[in-house]
């Protein structure tokens, strides 16, 4: 089963590294890593889909929360989570074909971002199943080339949790 983790961490050299190195180490399957900037200065947020069982997911969580420069880890596939996947496919589309592919492309709301002159580059982005549907869906055209981001995730905040008027705020362990 796949499960996502998010993680807050400090923004220092290495630290992918290390996080990369201990699931690695372990012999655990990442599908998908992600990482970039968060609300906060000096911290970036990771996203890592791993295949696995609870066990080996309570395990990595367990073993990330320990790394030094870890803020936070949740496993987020414990309560709904949003999930999005940001792709870039470069597509074969000769001007005889280029509105069938310009009106698949469009079923799936993907946008052109590039046009040349025997091909097109769209980007797309949704769940994995959205993105790799429009990859299907492209494959009779002829894809050239494909670039994906991996899974961007956090917890859903819901209505149910905003009506008390509340804000859920990160405690840093800050030594």
């Amino acid at each position: 089963m796949k499960y996502v983790i998010g993680v807050l961490a400090e923004d220092k050299p290495g630290v992918l590294s290390r996080i990369a190195t201990l699931i690695a180490r372990r012999g655990y399957n990442v599908e998908s890593l992600s990482v970039g900037r968060s609300h906060l200065d000096g911290f970036s947020r990771f996203t890592l889909v791993v295949d696995g069982d609870e066990r080996v997911v309570d395990q990595i969580v367990k073993q990330l929360d320990k790394l030094i420069e870890t803020v936070e880890v949740r496993n987020l596939s414990q309560a709904p989570y949003v999930e999005r996947w940001i792709m870039l496919i470069k597509v074969a589309a000769p001007l005889e074909v280029r509105p069938h592919v310009l009106q698949t492309a469009e079923a799936f709301r993907g946008k052109a971002v590039d046009v040349g002159g025997d091909a097109l580059v769209f980007e797309v982005t949704g769940d994995k199943g959205k993105v790799e549907a429009f990859l299907s869906a492209m494959k009779p055209f002829g894809i050239l080339e494909v670039a994906s981001s991996g899974a961007v995730a956090m917890q859903r905040v819901g209505f149910e949790r905003s009506v008390s008027g509340r804000r859920e705020e990160f405690e840093l362990k800050l030594a």
